[in-house]
């Protein structure tokens, strides 16, 4: 196989790959999404009844065939700060007596005509699971008791038989439960101090388990790194509910205002410490407890965020699903994407749940057009990347290369990159970004505990400009073969990453 020339000057990123040197287990849920009541991630984007695309019961069938494309294991929903103000009941029983509600999130009308059922009925035709999140802001322990007889209690008792009145005859059964959301945020609708959030969160979980034991709960970390309280949040909320909860949740997302790109993709560099920082939080209320569990991580909101924040300050309030939090994705987000993916796959061991935030139309990778298709964004292309071939066990990449300075985040390396062995498959995947704006990098890696290596493919996003972006006439980032510039030799792979780019490298092994 002839490879692109490289030049014996240029900059240098070394990967030494060992089959027993393990990170841990990916869990398919790494790959989630998030869909909240939300402009229009709901209607407009996953239900849409009247439209020639939807079938017919109103759901988009476009949109689930992007949903199925990524393999979505999981999704996150009703909200979101949605959830703080919902009244859950609202959303069951016949469409025609559902009140509509001011939803003071943000600040529109919720008809009420998409509800849980729905959603449920949507998860199954995605070929999804459901992550269902409780109202612990102006609710509590009582009305999550009642949404878990509603949604898992096969029949015998009121909410269970209530479900099967509304035609739903089996239990949605739902497994994986977030207990509120951004409870320290000063936004968010029934805010707690740590104490009133871990005691509510302690009680709450502890009711449910009572009634099923084999779901697992999810509680509020901090709503941000830069938020004041965080640390000091995470502890006091888990000194009181750790023996409830199975998971606390990371939130972050990432803009680049100050239109300086080396620094936008330098954010995966202060992602993996906030994910360090958790981690350490976690095991040091374990070692206070005595305990042997461990808690893990849920980073159930993520993504680039910015594009859209000036338009939604224009919203109309009290509207039904305005136009709102519609990121258009280039180019650069589409790698910075890429990286936290990276990210969280380094960090397979702690980090078991993760929700790209949101789905459809909503910072998503995924648009609509109320008169015409779905379209896939920038982002929709790393993350069906690491959907796809990102499953397995992740291994540690130790890593020596070539760095590059920043004002914020000092040196940082020129290539960001994880590996996952899928052992069933008999394959090995390198995902690599390219960070430096201006120049390529020749990567090696030592294959030497693999066997009968062969290249698959070599996957690459790449554009000439960073602010380019896909649109509902078109796409001008998509993926490109480039098997061209990787070549084994005798254990040992060479690959030709280009400046700005993010790259799949699939190999064959024994």
């Amino acid at each position: 196989m002839k490879l692109e020339r490289l030049d014996s000057l240029m900059k240098q990123a070394k990967l030494h790959i060992d089959r027993h040197f393990q990170v841990g287990e990916v869990d398919k849920r790494i790959f989630g999404s998030f869909i909240e009541h939300l402009g229009r991630a709901v209607y407009g984007g996953i239900y849409q009844p009247g439209s020639p695309l939807s079938d017919k019961e109103g759901m988009r069938k476009d949109v689930m065939e992007l949903v199925r494309q990524l393999q979505v294991p999981v999704v996150r929903y009703p909200g979101g700060n949605f959830v703080s103000c919902f009244h859950w009941e609202d959303s069951v029983g016949p469409k025609e007596l559902r009140p509509a509600r001011p939803e003071l999130a943000w600040f529109a009308i919720e008809t009420n005509e998409f509800g849980l059922n729905e959603f449920a009925d949507w998860a199954k035709k995605a070929e999804t699971e459901i992550m269902m999140a409780v109202n612990l802001g102006t609710r509590g322990v009582d009305d999550a008791k009642n949404l878990l007889e509603y949604c898992n209690l096969p029949k015998g008792t009121y909410y269970s038989d209530l479900r099967r009145s509304h035609g739903v005859e089996q239990p949605h059964d739902i497994k994986l439960w977030c207990l509120g959301n951004e409870m320290d945020g000063p936004w968010e609708i029934g805010r707690k101090t740590p104490y009133e959030y871990g005691r509510l969160a302690a009680e709450t979980g502890r009711v449910m388990k009572m009634m099923c034991p084999e779901i697992e709960l999810v509680a509020c970390g901090s709503s941000l790194w830069t938020m004041p309280t965080f640390g000091v949040w995470e502890s006091d909320v888990l000194k009181e509910c750790y023996d409830v909860v199975d998971y606390i949740s990371m939130h972050q997302y990432y803009d680049n205002y100050d239109n300086d790109t080396a620094e936008f993709l330098a954010n995966s560099t202060a992602m993996d410490r906030f994910i360090s920082q958790v981690v350490s939080l976690c095991d040091a209320e374990q070692a206070k407890q005595r305990s042997s569990k461990k808690i893990n991580l849920s980073f159930d909101e993520w993504n680039v965020w910015y594009h859209s924040k000036k338009a939604d300050k224009k919203i109309e309030r009290w509207t039904k699903a305005p136009r709102q939090l519609e990121d258009i994705y280039n180019f650069e987000d589409a790698l910075l994407v890429g990286e936290m993916l990276i990210t969280m796959l380094r960090h397979a061991d702690r980090v078991k749940i993760a929700c790209l935030a949101q789905l459809v139309n909503v910072i998503a990778p995924i648009m609509t057009e109320a008169d015409g298709g779905a379209w896939r964004q920038t982002i929709f292309y790393p993350f069906l990347h690491a959907s796809l071939y990102g499953r397995g066990v992740s291994l540690l990449p130790v890593m020596s290369g070539t760095r590059h300075a920043t004002a914020k985040h000092g040196e940082i390396t020129d290539v960001e990159s994880a590996v996952v062995y899928n052992e069933e498959k008999q394959e090995l995947t390198i995902f690599a970004v390219n960070r430096n704006l201006e120049e390529d990098v020749e990567l090696t890696a030592d294959l030497r505990s693999f066997e009968g290596c062969r290249l698959l493919e070599h996957i690459v996003l790449e554009h000439g400009d960073l602010k380019a972006v896909n649109s509902p006439a078109g796409e001008k980032v998509f993926p490109a073969d480039a098997s061209g510039r990787t070549k084994l030799d005798q254990g040992e792979m060479t690959s030709l990453l280009k400046k700005a780019s993010w790259n799949v490298i699939r190999l064959g092994v024994r």
